[in-house]
């Protein structure tokens, strides 16, 4: 197998080698290309990748290149992990959605849609580039935020074998599986909703090879005070956890604690995105300075330790994340999701976890082309979608009204359409006013013409 990584030189493909060490020999994996157009930071984050993989022995190759057609030539499975804007476009998008009291957040609301006008396009071109000269039948995971978001732009432009990855779908299942101290794979979750509004009620141990029966653990959990402070969860008000009645995907604190978000991220005097520009040229510093690939590793652990630690640090009361969530007993990360289903692909070996695809049918009531966050089965055949029924409909209204903004999105980026845009920014919960979505939108284009180019001119 051939497998290419698009944005190789990301701070998170490091933590992709154990694992594909781990699975090398079941997925007879004989080539890693780490394709990245940051020559330095390919030459440093791939060249610590490369050499950590021959300290751990891997049977496979890892090549660096700049050239996508060489990465993408035969690839059977591509990871797409890349950010045109670079972190500076993340803290860019912040300050204009701060200057006009909105949430910035770079997956939600008015940042996450500016996020997709760069990162939509550059992934339809490399879903292109592998339709024409990748392996015949060849599939994308793409990671690139926001993924449900990226996702259904790809569905409309006609991509089918894409699938939309987010390790936030599974958080209920590593939290039982921490908390219980159970085997992930014995750890059954029912989530849905889309990519970061996601609510998950159910979680069964040992059930069936189809998901069913089996002992239902999550709600006498979500009303355990242990397991609410050993996760995000204590998050949220003890109220909404229990008007919800489900565990909460940790990017819903923007929509049900907004205003509170709002005012502390507002009172930091560095944004998130202007943390990550820091911590990311801490990093790269520091490796520069050595060539022993145990002193990079350690490098590479303590400063993204720091940066994980301080994630949503607002919605935390400042705590530490480690603390809160005991992060760090799944070191895999995204790599679990993306990684399982390509070996349930590749050696029909069925694989569940919660995945961003197409709805055809299985919450009723949804378009059957609406990108969904859903609990899925993936074998050698595809992906197949587990349904869900009877959610309650304060949830599915709310789902349906940032579907509504999604699609919106997905077609202005796509055509890029100014009138759509404004629509979409206009209708999504956390904005909901016209003159505000006009405003944001033309400062994105303005902020990132070189990246996005010129939209058609507004008609009215």
């Amino acid at each position: 197998m051939k497998l290419t990584i698009i944005g190789g030189a990301g701070v998170r493909t490091p933590r992709l080698i154990p694992a594909l060490v781990r699975r090398a020999e079941r997925l007879d994996l004989q080539e890693v290309w780490l394709m990245d157009n940051q020559q330095e930071k390919l030459d440093l984050i791939g060249g610590m990748c490369r050499a950590q993989a021959e300290k751990l022995n891997a049977p496979f190759k890892v090549i660096l290149t700049t050239d996508a057609r060489e990465a993408l030539k035969g690839a059977q499975h591509v990871i797409t992990s890349i950010r045109p804007g670079l972190e500076q476009g993340r803290a860019t998008d912040e300050r204009i959605c701060f200057r006009h009291g909105t949430l910035g957040q770079e997956t939600t609301g008015a940042a996450g849609f500016a996020m997709a006008m760069r990162s939509l396009p550059a992934i339809l071109a490399y879903a292109r580039l592998i339709e024409e000269i990748g392996a015949p039948g060849a599939w994308l995971y793409n990671f690139t935020n926001p993924a449900g978001l990226v996702a259904q732009g790809l569905h409309y432009a006609g991509i089918e074998r894409v699938v939309g990855i987010c390790d936030s779908a599974n958080g209920a299942q590593h939290a039982v599986s921490r908390f219980m101290s159970i085997p992930l794979k014995q750890v059954f979750h029912e989530v849905y909703g889309l990519n970061h509004l996601s609510w998950t009620r159910s979680a069964r141990i040992e059930a069936n090879a189809d998901g069913t029966g089996g002992e239902e653990v999550l709600p006498a959990l979500l009303t355990n005070e242990r397991f609410v402070q050993a996760t995000h969860m204590a998050m949220f008000a003890p109220g909404l956890r229990e008007w919800q009645g489900a565990f909460l995907n940790e990017y819903l604190h923007y929509f049900y604690h907004r205003d509170e978000a709002l005012a502390a991220l507002l009172k930091k005097t560095e944004t998130r995105g202007e943390e990550v520009v820091r911590l990311t040229g801490d990093l790269l510093a520091r490796l520069r300075t050595t060539t022993d690939v145990d002193a990079q590793l350690s490098i590479y652990h303590e400063v993204m330790g720091r940066r994980g630690a301080t994630y949503m640090a607002h919605a935390r009361g400042g705590a530490d994340r480690v603390k809160m969530d005991n992060v760090g007993d799944d070191d895999e990360g995204y790599a679990s999701v993306a990684l399982g289903c390509v070996e349930a692909i590749a050696t029909n070996t069925p694989h569940y976890t919660g995945l961003n695809v197409p709805n055809r049918g299985t919450i009723p009531g949804m378009e059957s082309d609406d990108v969904v966050e859903v609990s899925c089965w993936i074998d050698s055949d595809g992906i197949r979608p587990v349904p869900v029924n009877n959610i309650p409909e304060h949830q599915y209204l709310l789902m349906r009204d940032v579907k509504q903004y999604e699609r919106l999105a997905a077609h202005a980026i796509l055509e890029r359409s100014r009138d759509l845009a404004y629509q979409a920014l206009a209708v999504h919960p956390l904005i909901g006013s016209y003159p505000l979505a006009r405003t944001l939108v033309d400062e994105f284009l303005t902020a990132h013409q070189d990246l996005v180019g010129t939209w058609k001119p507004t008609t009215s």
